[in-house]
C-alpha cells in the first residue's frame, strides 16, 4: 500500500475548486429514471447516456473524478474506446461504485445495512489493475420515530470502515458514504443530531480499522429538514448547521468533504454549496465540493430523453450546471448564472 499515491489522489480530487459526477447508478434504478422519461431500458440505451456525460467537451475542466458502475466499466463507446479510458482522456480520474446495495436488517424493521464485502478484495484488485484509482460504498440511515438505531448505525459504520481498509490496501481511494436520507418530517435539529452521531461513530470504526484519512474522502449528506418538515431552512441556515456539524465530528486530516445531493434539486443543491463556501472556505480544514448524481445528471438526462438529434443539448446542460457547481466551490455561484441555461 502507497499511502503517499492514495494521498495525491484523494487530494486531486478535490483541487481547483473541482467535484465528481456520480453516474454509478444501478441498472434498476437507472431504468427506472429512463422509464419516466420514456428511454428504452436496455444496456444499449445506458450505454449510450454514459457515452454522453462522459464525452461532454471541456467536462474536465469542472469535474475532476466520475463513480463509474461495473457495467459501464466494462463497455466501450461507440469509437470502441474502453470507458475507463474515455474517462481518463477526459483528463477525469476514473472510480467505481463497489458495495451490492442496501438490504433489509435482520431484527431492524425499516432499516438498511449495506452489503458487498464478500469477495471485495478480489474486486478491488481487478479494479486497480482495470486502471480505476477510487472506490465508493454508500450506507443508508433513515430518521423515524426511534430510528435510526444504534445496530443500525454501529453495522453500517463497521462495513464502511472495513470497504475503506480494503480499497486502501488494494491502492484505491475510498469514498465513504454515510447518508441519511431526506425523506420524513424530522426538523434540521433532529437530522444535525443523527449525522453527528453517525459521523463519530464512522470515523471510530476507520480508526479501528487503520484506515490512512488524508487517503480518503468523506460523501455525506448536507443537514438538511425532512422533506415534509413543515420549516425548511434557507441556505445559509442550512450551510451553518451543516459545517458546524462537521467541525465538531470531521477530522481536519480528511483532505475533502464531497456531498451527496440526496434528492434536492440541481439549483438548491448548488445553493447550498455555495453558501457553505461563502461562509467557511476560508477557515474550513478541508475542501467543500461536491459528488452529486442527479442534480448534475437530471437536466441533462431529460433533454437527452433517448435521442441521438439531443446529445449536444443535454452535454451543454451538464457543462452548466458542472460550471455552476464549480463556481459553488468558490463561493461564486449566482441565481444569475441560471439564465445562461440552454
Amino acid at each position: 500500500m502507497n499511502i503517499q499515491a492514495l494521498i495525491n489522489t484523494a487530494k486531486m480530487l478535490v483541487a481547483d475548486d473541482k467535484g465528481l459526477l456520480a453516474m454509478d447508478e444501478s441498472n434498476p434504478t437507472c431504468n427506472k429514471r429512463f422509464a419516466r422519461l420514456g428511454i428504452p431500458q436496455t444496456v444499449d440505451a445506458r450505454r449510450a447516456y454514459r457515452e454522453l456525460l462522459i464525452t461532454t467537451p471541456n467536462l474536465g475542466v469542472c469535474i475532476s473524478g466520475a463513480i463509474l458502475y461495473d457495467e459501464t466499466i466494462r463497455q466501450t463507446t461507440s469509437k470502441g474506446i474502453p470507458f475507463v479510458q474515455a474517462v481518463i482522456d477526459a483528463g477525469i480520474i476514473p472510480g467505481v461504485k463497489v458495495d451490492a446495495g442496501a438490504k433489509d436488517m435482520a431484527g431492524h424493521p425499516s432499516e438498511k445495512v449495506t452489503e458487498g464485502l464478500d469477495g471485495l478484495r478480489e474486486r478491488l484488485k481487478e479494479y486497480a489493475q482495470m486502471g480505476l484509482r477510487f472506490a465508493k460504498w454508500r450506507a443508508v440511515i433513515v430518521i423515524e420515530e426511534g430510528l435510526p438505531s444504534r445496530a443500525c448505525i454501529e453495522a453500517n459504520a463497521h462495513a464502511l470502515a472495513r470497504y475503506a481498509a480494503l480499497c486502501q490496501e488494494a491502492g484505491l481511494v475510498p469514498i465513504v458514504e454515510p447518508e441519511i436520507l431526506m425523506d420524513g418530517e424530522h426538523t434540521l435539529a433532529q437530522c444535525l443530531a443523527v449525522t453527528e452521531q453517525v459521523l463519530h461513530t464512522v470515523f471510530d470504526q476507520l480508526h479501528t480499522q487503520g484506515v490512512a484519512l488524508e487517503g480518503m474522502l468523506l460523501k455525506p449528506n448536507m443537514v438538511l429538514p425532512g422533506l415534509s418538515c413543515s420549516r425548511q431552512q434557507n441556505a445559509e441556515e442550512v450551510a451553518e448547521a451543516t459545517v458546524r456539524c462537521f467541525l465538531r465530528a470531521v477530522p481536519a486530516a480528511v483532505p475533502g468533504i464531497v456531498f451527496l445531493s440526496g434528492g434536492q434539486s440541481a439549483e438548491l443543491a448548488t445553493a447550498r454549496l455555495n453558501a457553505m463556501n461563502m461562509r467557511f472556505k476560508s477557515c474550513a480544514p478541508w475542501a467543500l465540493s461536491f459528488s452529486y448524481g442527479r442534480a448534475l445528471q437530471q437536466p441533462a438526462m431529460a433533454i437527452w430523453s433517448g435521442q441521438i438529434a439531443n446529445v449536444k443539448a443535454a452535454q451543454q446542460a451538464l457543462l452548466h450546471r458542472a460550471q455552476c457547481n464549480r463556481a459553488a466551490c468558490r463561493g461564486e455561484y449566482s441565481e444569475a448564472m441560471e439564465v445562461a441555461v440552454v
